[in-house]
C-alpha cells in the first residue's frame, strides 16, 4: 500500500494514497484499534454531509470574506457526495473512540476538504478553518446524532410501521366472523372474535407511532451554534438560525436551533425519549409476535387457530418441521432494542458540566434500534402476516369446548350455580348443556336460547 504524509498540530503521519481523510483520523485508528465491525454508523457520516453543506451556506451568507462561492460550491458537491453514501469508505473510525466524537467531525472536515481540492485541483479548502468554520466537534456531533435519529425514523421506521399496521387492518377485515375462545392467563375465557384479537394488535401499533410522533419535534432541535461549550463562541450571529434553514431545506424534513445550547451540548434526554417509544414499540411488537405464534402453534397438538407462512424447513432432523421463525427473529429484535434502551439511558447520563461525554456509544445503540425495527418489521410483515389465515373450524371447535362460555349463564343462574356446572362437566367430561340440565338449572330450551357463543362478542 502507498502512503502519503499528512500532519495535524501533533505532528505527521501516514496516510493511506488513496483515501481522502488525513493525519487526524489516521491517529485516531491508531487510538483506538477496534475491528470494523463497531465502526461509526453510516448514518452518521451521511447526517455529517448535510451539516456540513448547511452549515457552508450559512457561512457564505454571513461571512462571505471567508466563505467565498468558488469554498461553497466545492465543499457542498464534496459534502452530498459524502451525504449520499459515495465516500463511505474514506470513514473507517469506530464508535469507542472520545466520547465527543471529535475525531468523526475532523474524519468530515478532512475529507470533505481533500475530495473538494480535488474537485478543484488546487488546495483551497482547509478542513478546521473552511470545513469546520464556525463550528465545533461539540455541537456538530449532536446535530449530527439529532439529524441521523430523524432521517431514520422518517425514512425507514415510520413507512415499515405503517405498512405492518395495514397489514393488519387488511386482516381484520378478512377475518370477520370468526370467533374464537378468548384466552387470559393463558387459560380459557370467554368468547372473542379474531377481527377484535386483530383490532388490538393494530391499536397498540397505531398508539405507537402515535407516541413516536409525539417524540419527533423534540429531535428537530439542534446544538449547531453552540460550538465548544454553548456560547457560540467563533460562530457569527444567526448562524445557528441559517444553518438550520439550510438543511431543513437540503434534508426535506424541518430543523430548528436549539433555545438553549448548553442544554443541547449536554443533555441527550430527547434522544432517550425518543428511544422510550422505541421500546415501547418493541414491547408491544414482543406481545404481537408472541401470540401469533402461539395461535399457530401445532400443527395437530397445539392451539392451531391460524396458519402462518411456511417459509423454511424447521429442522434438520424431523422431517416435515416448520417453525415460526418471523415471530422468533421479531421477538429477537425486541429483546437487542430493549437491552440498547439500557445504554442509551446509561450514556445520556453521562452529561458533566458543558458536554456529554457518551454521545458515540449512544447513538449507535439508538441507530441499531432503528435499523433493527425497521427492517424486523418489514420482514414480519411481508413474510408472515400477509399470510395469516384463520383455521376457522378449529376456532369453532376450540370454543365449543370450552368451558368459560358458562359465564353466559350468570344472569340465569347465578354465578355459583354456574360453577358448579363448570366443575361438574369437567369432572365428567359432559358437556356445560349436559351438567346444567343434569343439575337442574335450566330445561334445554331454555339453555339453547341463552346459551348463544356468538352473541357474548358484543358485536352487532
Amino acid at each position: 500500500m502507498e502512503y502519503r504524509i499528512e500532519h495535524d498540530s501533533m505532528g505527521e503521519m501516514r496516510v493511506p494514497a488513496d483515501r481522502y481523510y488525513g493525519a487526524q483520523t489516521a491517529r485516531s485508528l491508531e487510538n483506538f484499534p477496534f475491528g470494523a465491525e463497531e465502526r461509526m454508523p453510516t448514518e452518521i457520516i451521511h447526517a455529517f454531509g448535510l451539516l456540513k453543506a448547511a452549515a457552508a451556506e450559512a457561512n457564505a451568507l454571513l461571512c462571505p470574506q471567508k466563505m467565498t462561492k468558488e469554498k461553497l460550491a466545492l465543499i457542498k458537491q464534496a459534502a452530498g457526495e459524502v451525504a449520499s453514501g459515495k465516500l463511505d469508505d474514506h470513514f473507517p473510525l469506530v464508535v469507542f473512540q472520545t466520547g465527543s466524537g471529535t475525531q468523526s467531525n475532523m474524519n468530515a472536515n478532512e475529507v470533505i476538504a481533500a475530495r473538494g481540492n480535488e474537485l478543484a485541483g488546487k488546495q483551497l479548502l482547509h478542513p478546521n478553518d473552511d470545513i469546520n468554520m464556525s463550528q465545533s466537534s461539540n455541537d456538530t456531533f449532536p446535530t449530527a446524532m439529532h439529524i441521523a435519529a430523524v432521517l431514520g425514523i422518517e425514512k425507514e421506521l415510520m413507512p415499515a410501521l405503517s405498512a405492518l399496521i395495514d397489514a393488519f387492518l387488511k386482516l381484520e377485515e378478512e377475518s370477520r366472523g370468526a370467533i374464537k375462545c378468548g384466552r387470559t392467563h393463558l387459560q380459557d375465557a370467554v368468547p372473542i372474535s379474531f377481527s377484535q384479537e386483530i383490532s388490538g394488535w393494530r391499536s397498540s401499533l397505531e398508539r405507537d407511532a402515535t407516541l413516536i410522533n409525539a417524540a419527533l419535534p423534540p429531535l428537530r432541535e439542534l446544538a449547531l451554534g453552540g460550538t465548544a461549550v454553548g456560547t457560540g463562541l467563533n460562530a457569527p450571529r444567526g448562524f445557528d438560525a441559517a444553518a438550520a434553514e439550510a438543511l431543513s431545506r437540503m434534508a426535506g424534513t424541518p430543523f430548528h436551533a436549539a433555545k438553549n445550547k448548553y442544554h443541547a451540548l449536554t443533555s441527550k434526554d430527547e434522544l432517550v425519549f425518543m428511544h422510550g417509544a422505541l421500546k415501547a414499540l418493541a414491547a408491544d411488537l414482543m406481545k404481537i409476535a408472541n401470540d401469533i405464534r402461539w395461535l399457530s402453534s401445532g400443527p395437530r397438538l397445539g392451539l392451531g387457530e391460524i396458519t402462518i407462512p411456511e417459509n423454511e424447513p424447521g429442522s434438520s432432523i424431523m422431517p416435515g418441521k416448520v417453525n415460526p421463525t418471523q415471530c422468533e427473529s421479531l421477538t429477537m429484535v425486541a429483546v437487542q432494542v430493549m437491552a440498547n434502551d439500557v445504554a442509551v439511558s446509561m450514556a445520556a447520563s453521562q452529561g458533566n458540566f458543558e458536554l456529554n461525554v457518551f454521545m458515540p456509544v449512544l447513538i449507535d445503540n439508538f441507530l441499531r434500534s432503528v435499523r433493527l425495527l425497521s427492517c424486523g418489521m418489514r420482514a414480519f410483515c411481508e413474510r408472515c402476516v400477509v399470510g395469516i389465515r384463520p383455521n376457522r373450524e378449529k376456532m369453532r371447535d376450540n370454543l365449543h369446548r370450552s368451558l368459560m362460555l358458562a359465564t353466559a349463564l350468570n344472569p340465569h343462574i347465578g354465578y355459583e350455580n354456574a360453577a358448579k356446572t363448570v366443575h361438574l362437566a369437567h369432572e365428567k367430561n359432559m358437556t356445560l348443556r349436559e351438567a346444567c340440565l343434569a343439575l337442574g338449572y335450566l330445561d334445554g330450551e331454555t339453555f339453547d336460547r341463552v346459551f348463544k357463543p356468538e352473541d357474548m362478542i358484543g358485536e352487532e
